[in-house]
């Protein structure tokens, strides 16, 4: 087989509609519009969101907070998670994906104090909570801000 010679599968594919080519073509004359109205127009149709004149749902629902620009989001991680890993690894955010305890890095990991710990670990994280590096360090852990 050569590449002049490759064809999509037979069925698969169908003739695209030839619009406003007579009569006999079942789309002749108003192109399959119907006659006048905004959605017959160049251009026509409504807005997304529009809702007949009413007032639409996104402006009758009250504005609420707002989305600071500058706030960095961390992928939170409690360390009744880091259970997985056997007594003396080193945990960083690679080791996190790779056990698939979180699925994207975003701006760093943080570890949260959830849950109990029972196994002596080298955690690297962006952040820690207080209640985490104690938990961490009670063990003989090393908690290492990265």
């Amino acid at each position: 087989m050569k590449l002049h010679e490759l064809r999509p599968a037979a069925g698969s594919t169908t003739a695209p509609k030839r619009l406003g080519r007579g009569v006999g073509s079942g789309l002749g004359k108003t192109s399959g519009k119907g006659h006048k109205g905004a959605k017959a127009r160049s251009g026509g149709g409504k807005r997304p969101g529009f809702e007949g004149g009413q007032m639409p749902l996104y402006r009758r629902v009250p504005k609420k907070g707002f989305t600071n620009i500058f706030g960095t989001d961390y992928a939170a991680v409690n360390v009744e998670r880091l259970e997985v890993f056997e007594d003396g690894a080193v945990v960083d955010a690679q080791a996190l994906l790779d056990a698939g305890i979180i699925k994207k890095v975003l701006g760093g990991v943080k570890i949260m104090g959830g849950g109990e710990l029972t196994k002596k670990l080298t955690v690297k994280a962006a952040k820690f909570t207080a209640s985490a590096k104690e938990k961490i360090e009670a063990l003989g852990g090393k908690a290492e801000v990265v």
